[in-house]
């Protein structure tokens, strides 16, 4: 089977990564890379070896697939162009800027029967993996990312930066639809919201309380899951999940024990795993392990958080 032709529109910090990934996997032939910046486009291309295209409109009818990695605020517009146009799209998150925005890249996409993958990294953690196979039916989530500021990542929130990592993952967790939100949150070094807390209730009662900062001095990214029958402790970051369940045998009279089991991942690399299931997902013309409508979840519960903090 012959390549997939990819482009990588937007080559800044993130947009490097991706170019690389596509231009070491088997089934991709990186034919371009786009940036604004000349100098950044000049010094990405000609590392990989490929064409350096100023206007991502250039490329229409010579790709086959693309990753969109530019400021959100675009997302729409560069993923409007290439989907409208048959070209399946890995788009990074936030999908978009808006809820019908996001609405109508997915209506694009299935009336052109073309792949819409969402860029949410930590699916493809091996601690996730492991997470989906071992959960029940959660009955509370406590989540914690937060990290050091970026100035980067202050053209949002950081509840569309981080915190939409683990509304992502909680969503695709419990299997209800979020009943209310309750959020709180602050700006302190951007003119955004930089530290956010959101409380979720879900229909079948399960609740999430999320917390995301960008203002903290270590990197954190973590999740403590109370089910009926056990609770985990589960690090995203050093990939590692401790169990503790109800054992047989009692401590004391009317004191169950409980058993301890802890796993742990070697590491890996998420997004070469991302980019690699994008590609099986052009080739097969199969549905991506996270779709336009997952993105679009996603981006709802954040906006809603959003109008909830309302500072």
């Amino acid at each position: 089977m012959s390549k997939i032709r990819t482009a990588v529109i937007g080559v800044g910090y993130l947009g490097k990564f991706h170019a690389d990934k596509y231009a070491a996997c088997d089934g991709s032939e990186l034919v371009a890379v786009v940036d604004a910046d000349q100098s950044r486009l000049a010094e990405v291309a000609g590392l990989l070896g490929v064409n350096a295209v100023a206007d991502y409109r250039d490329l229409a009818g010579k790709v086959d697939a693309v990753s969109i990695v530019v400021p959100t605020k675009a997302h729409f517009e560069v993923a409007e162009y290439f989907l409208s146009r048959g070209v399946h799209v890995l788009l990074e998150k936030p999908m978009t800027a808006t809820l019908e925005e996001a609405v109508e890249l997915n209506r694009i996409a299935a009336e052109k029967g073309v792949v819409l993958q969402i860029g949410f990294l930590e699916r493809f953690n091996p601690v996730y993996k492991a997470l989906r196979n071992s959960l029940k039916t959660p009955r509370f989530i406590e989540a914690s990312r937060i990290g050091p500021f970026k100035a980067r990542g202050t053209d949002v929130s950081i509840i569309l930066d981080l915190m939409i990592h683990d509304l992502d993952i909680i969503l695709s967790l419990v299997d209800s639809p979020v009943r209310e939100i309750r959020a709180t949150g602050a700006p302190v070094y951007s003119d955004k919201v930089d530290i956010a807390n959101a409380r979720l209730e879900f229909e079948n009662g399960c609740v999430a309380n999320i917390t995301a900062s960008r203002i903290s001095l270590k990197s954190e990214r973590r999740m403590r899951i109370f089910q009926n029958d056990s609770y985990l402790n589960v690090d995203f970051q050093e990939r590692k999940i401790v169990r503790l369940t109800k054992g047989e045998g009692e401590q004391m009279p009317g004191v169950p024990d409980l058993a301890k089991d802890e796993q742990s991942f070697p590491a890996s690399d998420p997004l070469r795993d991302e980019v690699e299931s994008f590609i099986a997902a052009v080739r097969a013309g199969a549905q991506p392990p996270v779709t336009g409508l997952d993105g679009k979840r996603a981006l709802e519960a954040a906006l809603m958080i959003e109008k909830a903090v309302n500072f």
